[in-house]
């Protein structure tokens, strides 16, 4: 078994050998990207990948995995780095228990946003793909109905934009006087919009292709960026921005990791409503049966995690 292993995918002898009980054909998979080294949260992040970190009551790549979820995305790919690969493979498995399936690829080296689909070319198979950074946060009433919209396009890609305080942080989306976006420059001097490009994009079956056309950039890195452009230049890509009750947050620094920390507190002590619980997306969604989120309940029930599966296991709450 190579690079790219999990409970119903493996890489043997160098052959992808299929075994998802769930395909059908037309159904949009996921990447979880969480690489990196973290050096943003040195010395928190020197013997563990940052996508661990507890972000309050969970570990971070909660908070990504249950987007994908929610979208009605249940064959992910997460890539990693080779020391941090295994833990993630620990804490998952195949994804069986989550009703789900989990494939693991090792992230020698990273090389740009945009790599992840030339790594994950096989895993994809020229399929529509969906791929989210390992440590950003996304909630809001709206979102669910956003994300099964941009899943279901047949054609083209999705991105979501979101007001920031500081663009020059990340990749920028000029509109035009009617809002439509006309370009994307990646973490420019002078930003021409407030709005940047948050962690989370949907492609149709033609995403690894064109990131194998890219040209590395200055500093040696696929651009994501250049991704995106070449959706927009050819007139197939949608720029959703994210209304002002939708969050969004990069947990990458340790200013926005301790926000995080604070904001899924609030929300989980204010409004009794939990985020990043994949029990509760995969049960939502139909992958996770009532007797297998009852089990997790009782798995957890020394803590509010457990008792809040225990709640929604009884009273059958639905979106």
């Amino acid at each position: 078994m190579q690079q790219l292993s999990g409970g119903m995918q493996n890489i043997e002898n160098g052959q992808l050998t299929k075994y998802n009980r769930f395909r059908n054909g037309d159904q949009m998979k996921g990447i979880i990207l969480a690489g990196g080294t973290g050096s943003r949260l040195f010395p928190m992040t020197l013997v563990t990948s940052k996508q661990l970190l507890p972000v309050y009551d969970k570990p971070m790549i909660y908070y990504p995995m249950s987007t994908l979820l929610q979208a009605g995305i249940h064959e992910i790919l997460i890539i990693s780095t080779p020391e941090d690969l295994p833990n993630f493979r620990r804490l998952f498995g195949s994804g069986e228990a989550l009703g789900i399936s989990l494939s693991y690829m090792v992230q020698e080296k990273p090389e740009g946003l945009a790599q992840a689909f030339l790594l994950g070319r096989e895993f994809i198979g020229g399929e529509p793909c969906a791929m989210i950074l390992g440590d950003n946060l996304f909630h809001g009433a709206g979102l669910p109905l956003l994300l099964k919209k941009a899943a279901k396009k047949e054609r083209g890609a999705t991105i979501f934009a979101a007001y920031t305080k500081t663009p020059e942080r990340f990749g920028v989306v000029e509109f035009d006087s009617q809002h439509r976006a006309v370009s994307i420059e990646e973490k420019p001097e002078k930003p021409k919009s407030d709005y940047c490009v948050t962690g989370l994009y949907f492609y149709d079956g033609r995403a690894s292709e064109f990131a194998a056309e890219l040209t590395p950039s200055a500093r040696g890195e696929l651009e994501i960026t250049d991704l995106n452009n070449r959706y927009l230049n050819a007139g197939d890509l949608e720029v959703v921005c994210l209304d002002k009750d939708t969050i969004w947050m990069d947990m990458g620094t340790v200013a926005s990791l301790w926000e995080a920390q604070e904001v899924v507190k609030r929300i989980q002590q204010e409004n009794g409503t939990h985020i990043g619980m994949l029990e509760e997306a995969a049960f939502r969604q139909g992958f996770l049966s009532r007797e297998a989120l009852a089990a997790y309940a009782e798995k957890y029930r020394a803590t509010a995690y457990g008792a809040y599966l225990k709640n929604i296991c009884e009273e059958g709450k639905k979106y």
